[in-house]
């Protein structure tokens, strides 16, 4: 099989294409209609981007060019972006040929470590990592090549150099950032020749002798990278690269949105009610008094963390999967075993109010137990995690984007009292 340049290289120029004649041929047909609750509620089901990198469909979750999440699990990091950007997976040699061009791309200059040295001691970790990468900037290739000129069929070409150097970068300085923040010594370097996963697991430095720390984070990585585009990360990064900013200032846009409590703070905010629910019962809760603690979580007008989705109506495979690991590995871990028992109970209480269109898991329900396990506790960091995960799906959509020719997005706004005259 080609490199990954050599297979977009091919691919690309038949996708513009394809895309051009098609809104020749159809740019003055509808697609849907818009009710004044879903312009109100956050554009919610309303079909207004393109993406061909996944797709979450309401009864089977996160579907990656055409595969369902569950069956491309054991799949490395490295594939997985190869697969966003191409539609296939590489082939051993193919693979081996991105991991030696991330190798290559692993370092992260002395500047970007002097400008973190220098944050507050107790800056957010978050801030930290999105403020490296704004840092990292000054490296953008795109931004070079546009300045000097050239076409826009080659954007795409300067934009895969910035997100191969990011895609690269990004796991040193996530294992950067949690080393400076929380004190736990020198940094660690990227280890060649060590998939993403297995670099991004010893950069951290948590001890794993059996590898099984490695093996969650090549999970992590895999289970997160992607999401269809209108979330919120993936849609900042879009709207900012639209405007042709390069990938260092899209990609840092992104993860400034996903640092949100509504979006990717949601692991943090599960976990800690499933200890405050040990703390209430003193270990592990009887199914019983997980019903009780339940009902009184909603009694006071909260919700449950970790159950519900805007879009899915079933239990979100990647908490199946992280589901799956727990019970392989850790199945007598008390948080573990706790999360597995709410996972019983806590649907079908849910069941039984009607407003509640989904009392299924999603992904934040049981991800955080696991992090837990093997050390990694300081809640704080767990949006970073989802970070390092996260840009390889903003970043595939973003070069496919500068592939096609996407315009800039510009939708339009209008006052209240237009809206009341539209109904």
């Amino acid at each position: 099989m080609a490199t990954l340049q050599q297979k977009l290289a091919e691919q690309i120029p038949k996708y513009r294409q394809k895309v051009k004649a098609f809104a020749k041929e159809h740019g003055a047909k509808e697609i849907g209609k818009v009710t004044v609750a879903q312009f109100l509620g956050g554009l919610r089901g309303v079909y207004g981007l393109l993406c061909d990198t996944s797709v979450v469909e309401p009864d089977k979750g996160l579907i990656i060019r055409g595969h369902p999440l569950l069956e491309i699990k054991d799949k490395w990091p490295e594939e997985i972006f190869f697969c966003l950007l191409t539609g296939e997976f590489p082939d051993e040699e193919a693979k081996k040929s991105l991991q030696l061009d991330l190798d290559k791309r692993s370092y992260v200059p002395e500047y970007v470590w002097d400008v973190l040295d220098s944050m507050p001691e107790d800056s957010h970790p978050m801030a930290m990592l999105n403020t490296a990468i704004l840092v990292l900037e000054h490296e953008s290739v795109f931004r070079k090549m546009y300045s000097e000129g050239m076409t826009k069929d080659q954007y795409w070409i300067p934009a895969l150099e910035d997100a191969l150097h990011i895609l690269a970068k990004i796991p040193s300085i996530a294992a950067g950032v949690y080393r400076l923040r929380y004190g736990k010594g020198d940094i660690i370097p990227w280890t060649p020749g060590l998939d993403l996963g297995a670099n991004y697991a010893n950069m951290l430095g948590i001890p794993d002798p059996t590898g099984e720390f490695a093996e969650l984070m090549r999970l992590y990585l895999t289970f997160h990278s992607d999401h269809e585009g209108g979330n919120v990360s993936a849609y900042t990064c879009f709207t900012v690269a639209s405007a042709l900013s390069d990938p260092y200032y899209a990609v840092s846009a992104g993860l400034n949105g996903l640092a949100g409590p509504l979006h990717g703070l949601a692991n943090q905010e599960c976990l800690n009610w499933i200890l405050e629910l040990m703390d209430e019962f003193d270990g592990v809760p009887t199914k019983k008094q997980i019903d009780e603690y339940t009902r009184d979580t909603l009694a006071a007008g909260k919700v449950v963390p970790g159950y519900g989705h805007a879009v899915l109506r079933t239990t979100d495979p990647r908490y199946k999967g992280f589901l799956e690991f727990g019970k392989k590995h850790i199945p007598e871990d008390p948080v573990f075993k706790t999360v597995a028992t709410v996972f019983e109970v806590v649907p079908k209480v849910l069941k039984e109010f009607p407003k509640i269109k989904n009392p299924w898991p999603n992904v934040d329900a049981g991800s955080g137990s696991l992090l837990f396990h093997y050390g990694l506790r300081e809640f704080e960091y767990y949006t970073v995690l989802f970070s390092v995960s996260r840009a390889m799906g903003m970043l595939a959509q973003l070069v496919l984007h500068r592939g096609i020719g996407t315009a800039i997005n510009r939708p339009k706004s209008i006052d209240f009292n237009r809206l009341a005259s539209l109904v």
